[in-house]
């Protein structure tokens, strides 16, 4: 079995979790074995340590043992043709430079194994004639990712001076973005700072988790907006840009993004699949005139449609 562990945020990694392997085969032969690439292809990435068994590093000839868990990173290919494609694109802001585009929930950024069309590169392919190709060739124009299941405002680069301007402002810290969250809990302070590194869960590394070893620091704020029963709706501030972070750091206070699946409780009184999570508002530089530019984006329907419903929302709704 394999399956693709996709991040959508600025810290970009794709690794395959690939189960089941022959016991007592060499790591480098039931990797041959499970996903039909060349045994030279494999030897290579597991000298570059892009492979995992149980979270460690180990060499071709390891013997495979019952239950082991296998994680290969693969690198991005060099060739690919990623199509264009007449998809619904909201953009709120265009020139020659960039653009800024309103993402709705479900889409994912870029093209991945698994998602190779219907991203917002196959649209912006589609409405734009160049991008910057900083990136590669999957991720042409993107200078920032939110998530799939995250709404909400990105801005993209049409050339690679633009890019580039923009990567380095993101660097800095000087481009600012907001969020707009519902989360499980009643905050009881009205703001607050989340100070605490993120790294990759070293126990599943399709998620990020609050950790002092192999971590980046990351920097979230919030305020509160409006409380409800058992709920709270926030804005988020985010100073750095760690992958998953608003997600990450509000689980770590205990207060986990409603409709989270891989941080929050498996149910929720909505049934909601899907962080309530959206990208509101976003300020950078332009990189050509020296402007600042604001954007600000109204949460989707199906946000306030949640809203409407925590208002009325008491303990015998919790219980059903």
């Amino acid at each position: 079995m394999i399956e693709n562990h996709i991040s959508d945020e600025m810290d970009y990694e794709e690794w395959l979790l690939i189960q089941d392997l022959s016991e007592d085969v060499r790591l480098d032969v039931a990797l041959v074995e499970k996903t039909g690439k060349s045994r030279s292809f494999i030897q290579n990435l597991i000298q570059e340590e892009r492979v995992l068994v149980n979270g460690r590093v180990r060499k071709a000839n390891y013997k495979i043992q019952k239950n082991d868990k296998v994680e290969v990173n693969i690198p991005e290919p060099k060739e690919l043709d990623v199509q264009p494609e007449n998809l619904d694109l909201e953009i709120i802001y265009e020139d020659k430079d960039l653009l800024v585009v309103n993402k709705p929930q479900g889409m994912v950024v870029h093209p991945a194994p698994g998602s190779w069309s219907g991203t917002l590169v196959n649209a912006l392919l589609y409405h734009c004639k160049s991008l910057s190709g900083i990136n590669g060739i999957i991720r042409p124009g993107i200078v920032h990712r939110i998530d799939k299941d995250t709404s909400g405002l990105l801005v993209v680069a049409k050339n690679d001076e633009a890019h580039h301007h923009l990567a380095q402002q993101i660097k800095e810290h000087s481009m600012k973005r907001s969020y707009r969250a519902i989360v499980h809990g009643v905050l009881s302070e009205p703001s607050g700072t989340i100070d605490v590194p993120i790294g990759r869960d070293p126990k599943d590394r399709k998620k990020m988790a609050v950790s002092f070893k192999n971590s980046k620091h990351a920097v979230t704020h919030y305020q509160v907006w409006d409380r409800y029963f058992q709920f709270t709706e926030i804005g988020a501030f985010l100073e750095t840009g760690r992958t998953h972070q608003i997600r990450v750091h509000m689980a770590y206070i205990k207060h986990p993004v409603l409709g989270d699946p891989l941080y929050g409780p498996r149910k929720n009184p909505f049934g909601i699949i899907g962080q309530v999570l959206h990208a509101e508002t976003l300020r950078f530089i332009h990189p050509r005139s020296g402007e600042k530019m604001e954007f600000q984006s109204d949460p989707p329907p199906s946000f306030v449609e949640i809203t409407n419903q925590l208002k009325q929302f008491t303990e015998k709704d919790l219980e059903s």
